[in-house]
């Protein structure tokens, strides 16, 4: 998989008019809110805005894999989509860090392909997956806020590109490994910090910040304006909704009083280790001037209690 910087439609004309409302936030309403068919459209929105091309949500499916043993794995995402060309879209939504969240964006692709086609059933039936990621952790070093990776193959010495000839596809039906292999899309929420200028970033915008803007066309968030404002929902649903923003702000400060401890701790671990070493140094050193003055080997190794490996550096 070669991964890239993704950029997305031209620069919006900038607009400094933000309606001042208070929006349910992302990974609230991916849970609760945006399974319903009504509300399709604000995740088709960013789907749209993300893969290029109008996508259309046929269904919402269970996202858990079926178990064929005790032991196997679930496939948990919080959403996952079938569109009208039959491909599946798989979005998850992570706000705390996972250490292998990469292998875990592969287990999913993968427990969707395989969920996915039949025993005896021919390989052309297995459908594209794009496997979106919205991330609120630092994953990786990048400077861009989205990446989009696809599979290519590179001849090795000729650096050319394997495709399909025309032939392959009129006779035999062949697509091209892009029409087949998995895509990913890893939306770094945290490196966004810029203003909205296009559909992307006004998507990014509203998945860490909020806002939407009241002019906006970007697809999807003019429902998010209709459909995912706090003030619609009932009692039950606000108090649930309230719980989870306090779960959130405890979470986030428990890992933020580890991250400092984690550091403080470092920083007294590195001035105890500074301190055995430059002692370590000076018995070396003390040694060095006592051999230099003729002092035998034997009475400077048990006088300043060196090993033989210390013993080994005068």
């Amino acid at each position: 998989m070669k991964a890239v910087c993704h950029t997305i439609n031209q620069p919006l004309p900038r607009f400094e008019g933000m309606i001042n409302e208070k929006y349910i936030r992302f990974d609230w309403a991916v849970k609760r809110m945006l399974r319903d068919k009504a509300n399709f459209a604000v995740l088709e929105g960013l789907m749209t805005v993300l893969i290029g091309e109008q996508v259309k949500i046929e269904e919402i499916l269970e996202s858990e894999g079926i178990q064929n043993a005790p032991d196997d794995k679930f496939n948990r995402v919080d959403v996952m989509a079938r569109n009208s060309k039959g491909e599946y879209i798989i979005v998850e939504v992570q706000l705390s860090r996972e250490v292998h969240f990469l292998e875990r964006m592969l287990y999913g692709v993968s427990k969707v392909v395989t969920d996915n086609i039949r025993l005896g059933e021919m390989y052309d039936k297995v459908k594209k997956v794009y496997s979106i990621n919205i991330l609120y952790f630092s994953l990786g070093q990048g400077k861009d806020f989205v990446y989009h990776g696809t599979t290519h193959f590179i001849g090795l010495h000729t650096g050319d590109e394997l495709s399909i000839t025309n032939h392959e596809v009129e006779a035999l039906g062949m697509r091209t490994p892009k029409e087949i292999f998995p895509e990913y899309y890893i939306i770094r929420i945290n490196e966004f910090n810029d203003v909205a200028r296009t559909p992307l970033e006004e998507w990014i915008d509203y998945l860490k910040n909020g806002n939407v803007r009241s002019d906006t066309t970007a697809p999807g968030l003019q429902e998010v304006r209709s459909k995912l404002q706090y003030l619609t929902l009932d009692d039950k649903e606000r108090r649930a909704y309230e719980r989870h923003l306090e779960d959130q702000m405890i979470q986030n400060d428990v890992m933020g009083t580890a991250r400092l401890e984690g550091r403080a701790e470092g920083r007294a671990e590195g001035r105890a280790e500074g301190l055995a070493e430059g002692r370590a140094e000076e018995r070396i050193n003390n040694a060095r001037s006592l051999k230099d003055n003729g002092v035998p080997l034997d009475i400077i190794q048990k006088s300043l209690g060196l090993s033989q490996d210390e013993m080994a550096r005068l």
